[in-house]
């Protein structure tokens, strides 16, 4: 059976995600077209959209809105690098099942930070009551992570000013422990686009807080 997806039953092209610093765009957009023929650029709602003349595109989105402070430079990609390399602040969230990672970074660097395991279970035991008992198990579980890591949040923000909130990992438990009491005082602040992140270990961490301040790259490959 055909493939949905293009015209003709064709599969949709792949698409990947990559993170590049301000300082580094104009390089990575020249290098993008030296591989895919002259660009066609455009300003979009969702971003800057790179049409690259053998069918590939990418879209280059700012890892923050340009809040009255938009970047300078004399064409779209010089002032999306601008923008990006603004020295602003963000408090970074990662959790999973596995563990969490808490941050203050700014300019991709980190300021303070902690991070720590809270093993949550993700196996299914078999039926019955025993799955039933696994269940509420589980869910004491997530319940104790949760308010675990909004308390360490707490102390990691404590203190430190910054402007946007991060969050990443797991979206459904990142929002729980950003609704937690405990972080009342930040929930006011502005949420950025979610970092897909494994289980956040110390460079797991160190590499979210450089994406964080980076460029978000969508490269979408030319039609088969």
């Amino acid at each position: 059976m055909p493939q949905s997806g293009s015209p003709g039953g064709r599969p949709a092209p792949a698409s990947r995600t990559a993170f590049v610093s301000g300082p580094r765009l104009a390089g990575w957009v020249h290098r993008f077209g030296a591989s895919h023929g002259p660009l066609r650029i455009e300003d979009h709602d969702d971003g800057v959209r790179l049409l690259a003349a053998d069918g590939a595109s990418a879209l280059l989105q700012a890892p923050w809105p340009d809040d009255g402070r938009p970047g300078r430079g004399p064409d779209l990609v010089a002032r999306l690098a601008s923008l990006a390399s603004q020295p602003r602040s963000i408090g970074l969230l990662l959790v999973r099942r596995g563990g969490y990672g808490v941050a203050v970074t700014s300019e991709g660097l980190i300021r303070t930070s902690k991070t720590g395991s809270k093993y949550v279970q993700s196996r299914t035991a078999a039926g019955g009551q025993s799955q039933q008992r696994f269940a509420r198990r589980r869910s004491n579980q997530a319940d104790a992570m949760v308010e675990a890591v909004a308390e360490q949040a707490r102390q990691v923000f404590s203190g430190q000013v910054f402007e946007y909130v991060v969050p990443g990992g797991d979206r459904s438990l990142a929002d729980l422990v950003l609704d937690e009491p405990a972080l009342k005082a930040y929930a006011r602040l502005p949420r950025l686009a979610y970092l897909d992140v494994a289980d956040p270990r110390a460079a797991v961490l160190k590499k979210a807080a450089a994406d964080a301040c980076s460029v978000r790259v969508t490269v979408t490959d030319p039609p088969a």
